[in-house]
């Protein structure tokens, strides 16, 4: 039965310590416990706590596996476990079943080259996934079949209602198992699916290291797309409610509703994995070693004493990460310091105030210090510093590990000893750890350190081994560098998302009583039934939080498309406003583009009457818009690569308009078309859109983010297009010269990426 649970603010109810290094991963077992897993090697198995229904207990403590442990299955009570067992899976490669009766380990299922890093019940069989790519099924002990599920390494494994596997690769991709027959595949992020989950009687959660959690149909149609995280999303998991929960490397979990975020809760570190309990509680497993229980039940919440400790804990957590000037906030002296006189007059002093650090000056006339102001940032750091995740670093490597996999961000400061640096990045990515030695001798080539004699006796802290020996066994391909750069190449799509629907119905009533008014035009006037009819659709627009189950009747569009033909130009706007909308609404997308296939092309009909001379500026904004917009949706790709040339010279006058929004909604239409046609490698294209953007840059009243937008899609398109040599011949340097010298930072930042990419060619 389905359980309604009330949008409270979610609380914290209870913490269960014991784990010594990061809690990883977590085991609802039904009401009977919880099971949990760490970096710490062991799996922990906790039991509520009969003498206060908020906490639990440590039961158990499962030891065995030689490396962190991360995914786990639970085994209901039977024949074979009176109290149950738990499946775990490791770094180690091995899978181990334990008895929850006594603690022991009954199975050992070895056969995995890499790390385990998904585990599922499926009847009496256990299903395990790995980096190495495969599935295996293991029967009482014994492998009975295996294969090679994706190309790239499998992160994740779910088992569906219905009885088919469903497996998230670092290929960017979902595939749908019957067997080893894959039904389906699902392609969609653009990044490494690191998480899956059942939605109650919907479909698939997908979790993705692009930042973003995807809701899908089983046929493979995306439903909803939630945005929110700061960075790489580890996990997610949904309630019978229709709550979503997904924990993230930037420090939050956040639970979700109908595709809105609707808490964020802060953590003291990376958040590993995320479950719901059958009361709609929420576990989380943190990167400072305690699984925590938040709840949004009152009698369930935990002590004051217990809230405040945890609120200390974030504070310390924060105070511990902040940077003042490119110094850690904790490392600035206190207000004590004030109490040394300065020894030239201008000297400067910044110390820690609170949470933030604050600039003094030596006065030497009166012999005191002068308070400046707080310090956001030092002198040159945020031209100098790459900055990661919000943290700045000396240097941001990225790393190809090849076979078509995407680049990986690795992050390194001079003052880290790249031995650990590079095994936290590698357990983080879910990257066997034999590739140690590479990364180190990687790392400190590309710091400029590569004479630095590497330490043979290191001990890794996770596995307790000695570094890998080069010319030990690895599959990876040759490790290589790229330059950090700080905002190329693009990926995604931008879109015009915000409307003021209250104000596209009021104009539209104004024009319509107008033509009701004209005697000559009163024909083409809407009737009262033909104004309720754009009302509802503009009511279904609205409700964005239903856009995965609402749907429009194909009467809806042809009214669209009927004003858009017989209007008078001035007052089309409003409906093309109304048609930029519909084409985020996937239903509308799909109704509107049985329009744009056949023979009569309302989109491109569309785009000729908008720029028909002389052009309407609200008319040219409001068209510029509405191609922009088709670019989310992946079934108007052939489209728009199609019609790209004719499209772009409709608008090429856009960029010289005064209209700041019309030059905007042009060159986002340019870094949407870059974005494009350097994934469908159009040689042709991709000059033209070249040459394009190279005109916004180039024009004296171009408004700010517009040229930034169009600098991005130049260097995007050195850096992963096809048309390097065609931006030097139009001496692109001096481009690039000239926005280094901005004194807006993103534009100037934007310029040293190019001037980056001209000396690499």
């Amino acid at each position: 039965m389905d359980m309604e649970i009330d949008l409270k603010i979610y609380q914290l109810s209870h913490e269960l310590r014991g784990h010594e290094d990061d809690a990883r991963g977590i085991c609802v077992c039904g009401n009977a416990g919880i099971a949990t897993s760490s970096r710490d090697k062991t799996v922990r198995y906790w039991v509520p706590d009969p003498t206060d229904k908020r906490k639990f207990e440590l039961s158990k403590t499962l030891l065995g596996h030689s490396s962190f442990v991360g995914p786990l299955a639970w085994i209901p009570p039977n024949e074979v476990f009176s109290e149950g067992a738990i499946v775990s899976g490791g770094m180690d490669t091995m899978v181990f079943v334990w008895n929850l009766s006594n603690g022991e380990k009954v199975h050992s299922l070895s056969g995995h080259q890499l790390q385990v890093t998904g585990v599922v019940l499926d009847d009496e069989d256990i299903v395990s996934s790995s980096i190495d790519c495969s599935l295996r099924r293991w029967r009482k002990g014994k492998v009975v079949e295996s294969w090679e599920a994706h190309k790239s390494a499998i992160q994740a494994i779910i088992k569906l209602p219905s009885g088919e596997l469903v497996t998230g690769s670092t290929d960017t991709t979902l595939k749908l198992w019957k067997g080893r027959t894959c039904l389906h595949t699902f392609a969609g992020h653009s990044d490494t699916v690191r998480g899956i989950a059942k939605m109650h009687g919907v479909g698939i959660l997908s979790a993705s290291h692009d930042g973003s959690i995807r809701l899908w149909a089983l046929t493979g149609q995306v439903l909803m797309e939630m945005v929110g995280h700061a960075s790489i999303v580890y996990s997610v998991d949904s309630h019978v409610s229709g709550l979503i929960v997904s924990g993230s490397e930037d420090w939050s979990a956040k639970i979700w509703k109908d595709g809105v975020c609707v808490q964020s809760i802060e953590h003291p570190g990376c958040v590993w994995d995320v479950k719901f309990l059958e009361n709609g509680d929420i576990v989380t497993a943190c990167s400072d070693g305690v699984v925590r229980i938040w709840t949004s039940h009152q009698e369930r919440i935990a002590d004051p004493v217990d809230l405040d400790s945890y609120v200390s804990q974030l504070s310390q957590y924060k105070l511990s990460r902040k940077r003042v000037g490119g110094l850690k906030l904790e490392d600035l002296p206190g207000l004590e310091a004030l109490q040394i006189p300065g020894t030239s007059d201008g000297q400067t002093k910044i110390v820690r105030e609170g949470d933030n650090g604050v600039a003094y000056a030596w006065n030497l006339r009166e012999q005191k210090w002068d308070k400046i102001g707080e310090v956001v940032d030092g002198p040159d750091d945020g031209m100098k510093r790459p900055v990661l995740d919000g943290i700045e670093y000396d240097y941001v490597f990225d790393v190809d590990i090849g076979d078509g996999e995407p680049i990986r961000k690795l992050p390194y400061n001079l003052s880290d000893n790249p031995y650990p640096t590079a095994d936290k990045w590698l357990l983080k990515e879910n990257l066997p750890l034999a590739y140690r030695q590479q990364i180190v001798e990687f790392i400190l080539q590309n710091s400029g350190q590569g004479g630095v004699a590497l330490n043979s006796s290191f001990r890794d802290p996770y596995t307790g081994s000695n570094a890998y020996i080069p010319g030990g066994s690895s599959s990876m391909s040759e490790v290589s560098v790229k330059p950090s750069f700080k905002h190329v190449p693009k990926k995604g799509m931008l879109v015009f998302d915000v409307a003021q629907f209250e104000g596209i119905l009021k104009k539209l009533t104004e024009f319509n009583n107008s033509l009701l008014s004209d005697s000559d035009k009163k024909n083409l006037s809407l009737s009262e039934l033909e104004i309720s009819r754009l009302s509802a659709v503009v009511k279904i627009l609205k409700d964005t939080s239903h856009y995965h189950t609402s749907k429009f009747a194909d009467a809806d569009i042809a009214l669209l498309l009927k004003l858009l033909k017989s209007w008078p130009l001035a007052m089309i706007f409003p409906v093309i406003d109304i048609l930029r909308m519909l084409v985020l609404h996937p239903d509308g997308a799909t109704v509107l583009l049985k329009n744009v296939e056949d023979e009569n092309d309302t989109l491109m009909e569309m785009i000729k009457r908008v720029v028909t001379n002389p052009p309407l500026p609200p008319n040219l904004l409001t068209g510029t818009r509405v191609v922009t917009n088709l670019f989310k949706n992946s079934r108007y790709h052939y489209w728009l690569q199609k019609h790209r040339s004719e499209i772009l010279d409709a608008f090429s006058s856009c960029y010289s308009s005064p209209n700041k929004n019309l030059q905007l909604s042009y060159a986002t239409m340019i870094l949407n078309y870059a974005v494009l046609l350097i994934e469908k490698k159009d040689h042709e294209g991709q000059s033209q859109v070249l040459s394009a953007a190279l005109e916004i840059v180039e024009e004296e009243n171009i408004e700010v983010d517009s040229k930034f937008r169009a600098l991005v899609a130049i260097g995007s398109l050195m850096l992963d297009g096809l048309v390097k040599r065609i931006a030097l011949d139009f001496d692109v340097e001096n481009v690039a010269k000239t926005a280094k010298a901005s004194k807006e930072a993103k534009i100037a930042e934007v310029g040293a990426d190019i001037e980056l990419l001209t000396k690499q060619i």
